[in-house]
């Protein structure tokens, strides 16, 4: 029996540590018909008990392929620790508002020092699965 998606204290505390660890995420996302994309995210973070949230300064690919209704997939692994998970489930790009300034006042200072001018994206992760590292369902929603 699957256990409904909750973050864990260890995940949050990895996920929103992950690149003063030296351990940033990784993110890949999938357009509808398919297309990939895939690079660090040392912005990645814990949102709620069932998402991540991240700040998008590329405004490449991965905001099309989430915008377009598209699939993410984010990894993240301590091996200092032996810890790790991948994160599945769809994006929300928040262009502006409230939500929006909130995942950006809880960006680490590294990341946000690369966009002074606050000019990126918020996203919003809505996961639906997660698994460990050998790929084995842990959590689902």
């Amino acid at each position: 029996e699957l256990l409904m998606i909750q973050l864990t204290d260890e995940m949050q505390d990895l996920l929103n540590n992950s690149l003063l660890n030296g351990t940033p995420c990784i993110l890949t996302t999938a357009s509808p018909s398919g297309d990939l994309t895939i690079g660090f995210r040392g912005s990645m973070m814990a949102w709620e008990s069932d998402s991540l949230a991240y700040w998008e300064r590329g405004k490449g690919q991965s905001l099309e392929h989430l915008e377009g209704g598209g699939n993410a997939a984010v990894i993240l692994r301590n091996p200092e620790l032996r810890k790790g998970w991948k994160f599945f489930g769809k994006g929300t790009v928040l262009r502006d508002g409230p939500v929006r300034q909130s995942i950006m006042g809880k960006v680490v200072k590294p990341e946000m020092d690369r966009d002074p001018e606050g000019e990126g994206f918020a996203v919003i992760l809505k996961l639906d699965r997660v698994e460990d590292l050998g790929g084995r369902p842990i959590m689902s929603n």
